[in-house]
């Protein structure tokens, strides 16, 4: 005689819950990466962690945060940009993240034997280290850099660790002239001997590579165009007026931003941003300022909220008389954009808004060159010392 086996009694809703949260806290605690890691370990705790998923028959993933202008925040108390809590899961058996997947941990090897050697490289360089067929596919692990840089700022968000904490640096771009010396990797530099090149900022400027060893300046002057700063450095400017002249070529690379950062943290200095009038020109204060949208979680370690926007102002050429001959037309792109910052809540500003829509009732904009049309040493004997003297910044 056959025994049929009786079936087991049904989870309750309210059972089923339980577990299915108690399986999502264990999956975030295998997930979550502990901050007082070094980078190595933090490398080493991602890898075992989807290990760990993949023995308990979970899919492996990994939880990214999402780097766009819906996650992040402004902190108005510390008056910088910050990333909010919102994550992208990533896992390896979904095909249409699959790939990323993989190029997340090939980009992760990659910056662990760089610890571990206690070398660095360029995001360039490390392209093509990372780059591979994958067996005997015909599938290269990446196709181009443009998908490896991405990588690379996920990575950063994921560990928590700045590129430069991965010993990776992107390309150098910019140049400091001034009264001051440090020590870049050992080496004495006068920054007021520089010639009319300007001391090469490089890619990579933390305390353990770039050491402040004495200055004699008031403040410090970030210059967006590169042909300007090489006006106020041959005229001498930052000798007659004990500053620190800076460029960082257009929007200030990684290694420019941080730079500025230690000197203003350090060696408590203010800074006075000096860029075209333009939306474009406006975002590069904002971004030193209150940091930018897609790097919203390095605020802490770059952004400058005492930073000054000393101009070109919509106002000066009025003020100056700067000819309307050498101004440009506004373009739609240009109204866009204009419009597009007076939306984010960073440029919530009374002072801002009169700015930015002043120069939209005028219809055209300003570069920083257009002041040479009054000499091509008015910027650094009129404009600028005016400017300082008066206090006329917005800040």
């Amino acid at each position: 005689m056959s025994t049929v086996k009786k079936p087991g009694r049904r989870k309750s809703a309210k059972t089923l819950e339980r577990e299915a949260k108690r399986l999502e806290n264990d999956r975030i605690k295998v997930q979550r990466i502990p901050k007082k890691l070094d980078v190595d370990d933090k490398i080493e705790h991602m890898a075992k962690g989807v290990l760990d998923l993949a023995s308990r028959s979970v899919d492996p993933f990994i939880d990214v945060p999402t780097r766009t202008l819906s996650n992040v925040n402004f902190s108005a108390k510390k008056g910088i940009i910050e990333m909010g809590d919102a994550t992208q899961r990533r896992s390896l058996f979904n095909l249409n993240q699959a790939r990323k997947y993989m190029q997340t941990f090939v980009v992760a090897q990659a910056c662990q034997q760089l610890q571990r050697e206690d070398k660095t490289t360029s995001i360039r360089d490390l392209y093509y280290m990372s780059k591979h067929t994958l067996g005997d596919s015909k599938e290269n692990t990446f196709d181009d850099q443009v998908e490896s840089d991405p990588i690379i700022e996920d990575l950063e968000v994921t560990l928590g660790a700045l590129r430069e904490e991965l010993h990776l640096f992107a390309a150098k771009r910019g140049s400091v002239v001034g009264p001051m010396t440090l020590v870049d990797a050992g080496d004495t530099i006068d920054l007021s001997r520089m010639g009319s090149g300007g001391w090469s900022v490089p890619g990579i400027v933390e305390p353990d590579v770039i050491q402040f060893k004495k200055h004699a300046a008031k403040f410090i002057l970030l210059v967006e165009k590169e042909a300007v700063w090489a006006r106020l450095n041959e005229d001498k400017f930052w000798k007659r007026h004990k500053c620190i002249l800076v460029t960082g070529q257009g929007q200030p690379p990684r290694g420019v931003r941080r730079l500025l950062y230690r000197m203003v943290s350090e060696l408590k200095l203010p800074v006075y941003v000096f860029v075209d009038n333009d939306p474009w020109g406006y975002y590069i204060h904002s971004v030193v300022k209150q940091g930018s949208i897609n790097l919203a979680f390095e605020s802490q370690r770059m952004a400058i909220p005492g930073a000054r926007f000393i101009g070109l102002s919509s106002y000066d050429p009025a003020k100056y008389g700067i000819s309307q001959s050498v101004s440009i037309r506004l373009n739609d792109q240009d109204r866009s954009r204009a419009k597009e910052i007076l939306a984010y809540p960073w440029f919530d500003d009374r002072k801002w808004k009169r700015e930015i829509k002043h120069m939209l009732s005028e219809g055209v904009k300003w570069e920083l060159e257009a002041l040479s049309n009054k000499g091509l040493s008015f910027v650094t004997e009129e404009y600028l010392p005016k400017k300082i003297r008066d206090r006329d910044w917005i800040a």
